[in-house]
């Protein structure tokens, strides 16, 4: 696959992600946190179940590429479980827009991880930090130098999803996407089902946010999940996340038209810089890295 194509794959990612922003926020008034990944996660790796058994039995005698496929998924798995359900805490405190912008905050942490790998960091990422740092203190800095509980969650799912960035970068380079992908997210909702069984939902919770469950396993974890493990193989995740990271826009303008929620004229000023710190780091030129 042509690196061109390749993003056009991530672009499309995004904008699945930034709609699971809507059905994060509207479920999380019917079920918590561990419920609502618990199950979108096992209905994702459901899905991909079908198409993922041809190809494990393909490489049935390849025990090298089993021991590969099988790390991978947990190690992501691992990951974007702690990733989603931090995200979930801080979208039902900070809301679905400003959650979108603050997780797109791995754009810079990638980065950052990477230099421990040997990558080697060009201006541009540095000059777009330093103006994510002046757009998060916009966003998320209130009145008195206070910081909202929500927020630091969504720092910190940040984060966590730019540790799994890196995961998908490391471990699915050698094995096929729909599969890897499938193991992550069963990973991912058995770590979450002790969680659930603490909560307790009910089943009437269930049944009144079991469409924002769906759209979030089948399409956010099925599809878009999928479409980032097979994509990131022909493309560099300090490179991958600028495409990634166009979820926080599609969130912010789910967030708008479908939950009404309204930005207050710092927190919008504070977006617009985060989201500049996106351009820069990607259309001014950098350095060619070397691992």
């Amino acid at each position: 696959m042509k690196e061109k194509n390749a993003i056009i794959l991530l672009l499309m990612t995004s904008f699945i992600w930034g709609m699971a922003f809507v059905a994060q926020s509207v479920s999380s008034e019917s079920v918590g946190a561990f419920t609502f990944n618990a199950i979108r996660f096992l209905i994702g790796a459901v899905v991909l179940i079908p198409f993922s058994i041809p190809i494990i039995r393909k490489h049935k005698s390849d025990r090298k590429y089993r021991n590969n496929l099988i790390r991978g998924g947990v190690i992501c798995g691992i990951c974007i479980a702690s990733a989603a359900v931090t995200q979930q805490f801080g979208i039902e405190l900070s809301g679905a827009g400003k959650g979108g912008f603050i997780t797109s905050l791995y754009i810079i942490f990638v980065p950052i991880i990477s230099i421990f790998f040997g990558e080697k960091i060009g201006k541009s990422i540095w000059i777009s930090a330093i103006v994510a740092i002046i757009g998060m203190y916009l966003l998320s800095i209130g009145e008195g130098f206070t910081i909202t509980r929500g927020d630091i969650y969504l720092i910190a799912c940040a984060l966590l999803f730019a540790f799994h960035i890196m995961a998908i970068d490391r471990t699915g380079k050698n094995v096929d996407g729909i599969p890897m992908s499938m193991l992550q997210f069963l990973t991912a909702g058995i770590i979450c089902i002790p969680g659930m069984i603490i909560e307790q939902p009910s089943g009437d919770a269930v049944l009144n946010a079991w469409l924002p469950i769906f759209y979030a396993g089948a399409f956010s974890c099925g599809i878009a999940y999928t479409l980032q493990v097979v994509a990131q193989k022909y493309v560099k995740a300090s490179h991958a996340v600028f495409a990634l990271s166009l979820e926080s826009v599609w969130a912010a303008v789910g967030g708008a038209l479908m939950l009404g929620e309204r930005l207050t004229g710092r927190e919008c000023a504070g977006c617009i810089l985060v989201f500049l710190a996106v351009l820069i780091a990607q259309l001014i030129p950098s350095q060619k890295s070397s691992t």
